[in-house]
């Protein structure tokens, strides 16, 4: 579904990512890990177009999409959630769900299995964006990057500051989501026992570039608990 070749990216003089390749495969679940400052974040807003990649090529279900926009990504069929959440706070959550749909045509429905995965958000669909916990925020904005029916979701961090009841409802659905296998997911993470209970594939980059990488079932065997830890 996804494939990236020799994405280089660079911030004023500095070389963030450096020859960047992999690929994201239909129903698997792709980690990516590495401390804080390697490119990791970079390389999500790349692959979505919020800034623009040096050289290199992001393919999207064999679609060359490196030279478009972030909203004809979205209509082509990628979704972000971003680090930080970044949901409408002064918006309900039915008007954010809806900010998600702006994509596709006028009046297309919520989707009703977006409150099958996140019953909350039915229960507060009249509530303000910015009058939720962290976590439902965070349930939230996976939501809006799930209503345009994505083929490929990237997702940055979404532990980040969630409680731990939380964190397990987030893993369930993004399980779920690749083991439906009509979705690709990429998923930036520093918690480790939280990436290796999900992985299917895992990348770890160090200095904008990928140093191992491998099947989610061998990370401990192959020392990458030792790697994030240094």
């Amino acid at each position: 579904m996804l494939k990236v070749s020799g994405l280089h990216q660079y911030y004023g003089g500095s070389h963030i990512l450096r020859g960047l390749d992999f690929e994201a495969k239909l129903g698997e679940v792709t980690v990516v890990l590495g401390r804080n400052g390697v490119g990791k974040t970079t390389l999500l807003k790349s692959l979505m177009g919020v800034v623009p990649i040096r050289s290199g090529a992001v393919l999207l279900d064999g679609a060359d999409i490196s030279k478009d926009t972030s909203y004809d990504r979205v209509r082509k069929g990628l979704g972000y959630v971003p680090q930080g959440r970044e949901i409408f706070g002064r918006l309900t959550v039915e008007e954010n769900l809806r900010m998600g749909l702006a994509s596709r045509p006028a009046r297309t429905p919520i989707p009703a299995e977006l409150f099958e995965l996140f019953p909350i958000l039915k229960q507060f669909m009249h509530r303000r964006g910015g009058d939720l916990s962290g976590g439902q925020q965070q349930q939230l904005a996976i939501a809006r990057a799930l209503a345009p029916g994505p083929k490929l979701l990237i997702l940055d961090e979404p532990t980040e500051g969630i409680q731990p009841s939380i964190i397990k409802d987030i893993g369930r659905v993004i399980r779920m989501l690749a083991d439906r296998g009509d979705m690709a997911i990429v998923l930036v993470e520093q918690f480790y026992d939280f990436a290796a209970e999900l992985a299917d594939q895992y990348l770890v980059m160090e200095r904008g570039e990928i140093i191992q990488r491998g099947r989610g079932r061998d990370m401990e065997a192959e020392g990458v608990r030792q790697l994030m830890a240094i």
